[in-house]
């Protein structure tokens, strides 16, 4: 099992976020993962496609943008242009799910399918064999530094079981609440990527704590 951490910069110092995007690859993440929300989706509101073209020239690291957003079509191709590797939805969001997936494929991006906590995984039963990447929130979407609701272990279970059974390289990512005491838990439950916001950048170092969830995640078994 190959393991991704991809710190959110949502939490990150927005006052030097280019910096503090170098700083966060340079401590050993493997991609950067963007939070945006259009405080219609969601309440609250973050960052667009000319935050993301800000940042791409400043990483070769993959950028893997969570599009909390309604309606999501028209903002996929802006995302691409500005140099997301990866784009994910949430199925609320659009009217046509396979047609997103399409979309976004189109633009030359990996799609993902994003769960919230109540939204069932029968949406994979009609366009698993399409999709790059499966998210399960283990919050709510909409704000940063919530607590793990321990119920996304057993749908995590549930959505590596379907993943397995595809036999197609789908990663299966965790977004909310993750941290140095719970990823092993979180990976034994079937992720093998893992987004962390506060849990990074809310710590002095950087690298010790990405070094320390790779060290849970080593003593999973």
């Amino acid at each position: 099992m190959v393991y991704r951490i991809a710190p959110s910069i949502l939490s990150a110092d927005f006052a030097r976020l280019g910096e503090e995007v170098q700083n966060v690859i340079g401590a050993g993440a493997d991609m950067v993962h963007f939070d945006v929300m259009d405080n219609h989706y969601v309440p609250n509101l973050t960052v667009g496609p000319l935050v993301c073209a800000a940042i791409r020239p400043l990483t070769k690291a993959p950028i893997d943008v969570h599009l909390m957003v309604k309606p999501v079509d028209r903002i996929v191709p802006d995302f691409a242009k500005a140099g997301a590797n990866i784009i994910s939805f949430h199925p609320e969001a659009s009217e046509h799910v396979d047609r997103t997936i399409g979309l976004i494929h189109e633009h030359g991006c990996k799609a993902g399918l994003v769960f919230n906590p109540a939204t069932p995984l029968s949406y994979l039963d009609h366009v698993m064999d399409k999709l790059d990447l499966v998210l399960i929130m283990s919050v709510n979407p909409g704000f940063g530094g919530q607590q793990f609701i321990p119920e996304a272990l057993r749908k995590l279970e549930a959505a590596r079981k379907r993943i397995d059974a595809s036999g197609r390289d789908i990663w299966l990512e965790v977004d909310g609440g993750v941290k140095v005491d719970n990823i092993a838990d979180v990976a034994r439950a079937g992720a093998d990527t893992f987004v962390a916001g506060s849990a990074i950048f809310g710590t002095p170092d950087y690298k010790a704590t990405i070094a320390a969830m790779r060290a849970a995640l080593a003593k999973r078994k």
